[in-house]
């Protein structure tokens, strides 16, 4: 099959950029945690990338789009990436089965590591290691299966273009009831989070948004007119959820803060992730700035009426950002952009398209929520989930990783190796 030199570094280079947002999470959380914590947390965005990696090439990918069962999963005939190479994954495809394959994984890694934020500063890391292990083929795969491989969703018409149900609201939702059943911080009335490093913070929401460009535009596997509309309304919708935030922060708080442009652009990526390629530049406007204003409110008011400790908030943008998100691919989608896509409520005056959406929300959020529970109990048979109360207090990088970021500040030092 003949393929296009320019589809092909596109999607080199898109592919590239999502491989960066994992080390971009890992800064993006690692800044927000207390310092004594902060290569745990960064440990785990970066152990996903071998840990996942591996999985995805033995059966995760084959599990997500393999050839159809029941529409539920996918088959095993790509398990250790059988008959994917160097030719199309299907009948015109822009680019090669392994340049798809290699993509999707990009996606597979980051998805179980933005769940991580929700139990950061008490999760242990033998208990990570199998979560995001099983949480990989028991929830992502499945789930990327309905909406990408050609399952249910897919079938039903639900439209998710680079992965507001399959990543935001599966990841999101699955750290609220992971931190729930985690438990609570030690102390944390008495000694709540403050960020220790605002700059890791900007420079992680940075390398986010620069990385979203080719998770959003390289979803449309290809250099076209689609990947250019992705690419503008994700960026409009990341402006307009950062302002959206800081205004809304000004009105309650009082002062606008750095971390929370940052927290707004990052909400504004997620809620216009599933709609990039199907909506207009203005209505990306409007996706971005009520994104800002709903995760604002489910990280400062909701959380605190709710009473559950999702750390870093990953339930707050991810989970709340992406079912709006979803629920405004319903309402804004129009085939005067995208002819793969709907007309959405607002053009066609049917809620057929937002039904739908909510069908897909709804569905994960239940598959997603009762799977990640179902694994959390089985890991707890096997070692603790919940740091020790004095695993806690001295940090999990030393009692984890045995390590220190800054050990000139508390005497410690770092390993050191003979080469």
């Amino acid at each position: 099959m003949n393929f296009t030199s320019g589809d092909i570094a596109f999607m080199l280079v898109c592919t590239g950029l999502v491989f960066l947002m994992t080390p971009g999470l890992a800064f993006f959380y690692g800044g927000l945690v207390k310092k004594r914590h902060v290569l745990s947390i960064m440990m785990q965005s970066i152990a996903a990338l071998g840990i996942v990696t591996l999985i995805w090439v033995i059966i995760g990918y084959s599990l997500a789009f393999g050839p159809d069962v029941g529409s539920i999963i996918g088959g095993l005939d790509h398990a250790l990436l059988k008959g994917v190479g160097l030719e199309g994954r299907s009948e015109g495809a822009a680019i090669p089965h392994l340049l798809f394959m290699v993509f999707q994984l990009m996606f597979a890694i980051l998805t179980p590591a933005l769940m991580t934020g929700a139990t950061a500063e008490r999760l242990r890391f033998p208990a990570y290691v199998l979560l995001i292990g099983l949480w990989s083929l028991i929830v992502y795969a499945p789930v990327a299966h309905w909406v990408w491989g050609g399952g249910w969703l897919s079938q039903l018409g639900a439209l998710d273009f680079a992965g507001g149900t399959v990543v935001h609201i599966s990841s999101g939702f699955s750290g609220l009831i992971a931190a729930m059943v985690i438990g609570k911080r030690l102390n944390r009335s008495t000694d709540p989070t403050i960020p220790h490093n605002i700059p890791y913070v900007i420079l992680g929401g940075g390398l986010l948004w620069f990385g979203w460009f080719g998770f959003n535009a390289g979803s449309e596997l290809a250099a076209d007119g689609t990947a250019v509309i992705a690419f503008v309304t994700t960026h409009i919708a990341a402006s307009a959820g950062l302002l959206g935030w800081v205004l809304i922060e000004k009105l309650h708080h009082g002062k606008p803060t750095v971390l929370g442009a940052v927290s707004g652009a990052v909400a504004g990526l997620v809620a216009i992730t599933p709609a990039c390629a199907f909506v207009t530049p203005a209505a990306s406007i409007i996706i971005g700035l009520i994104s800002g204003a709903v995760c604002y409110f489910a990280v400062a008011i909701l959380k605190e009426k709710l009473g559950y400790d999702d750390a870093l908030d990953a339930f707050g943008i991810h989970g709340i950002g992406g079912t709006w998100g979803a629920l405004a691919t319903g309402i804004f989608s129009t085939t005067a952009v995208n002819s793969l896509g709907a007309d959405g409520l607002f053009y066609s005056g049917s809620f057929h398209q937002v039904a739908v959406q909510g069908i897909a929300v709804l569905a994960t959020y239940a598959y997603a929520g009762i799977a990640t529970f179902v694994i959390l109990k089985v890991i707890s048979a096997i070692t603790p989930l919940t740091a020790s109360d004095e695993e806690q207090v001295s940090g999990l990088d030393t009692t984890q990783h045995g390590e220190s970021a800054y050990p000139d500040m508390d005497g410690l030092t770092s390993p050191t190796f003979n080469v």
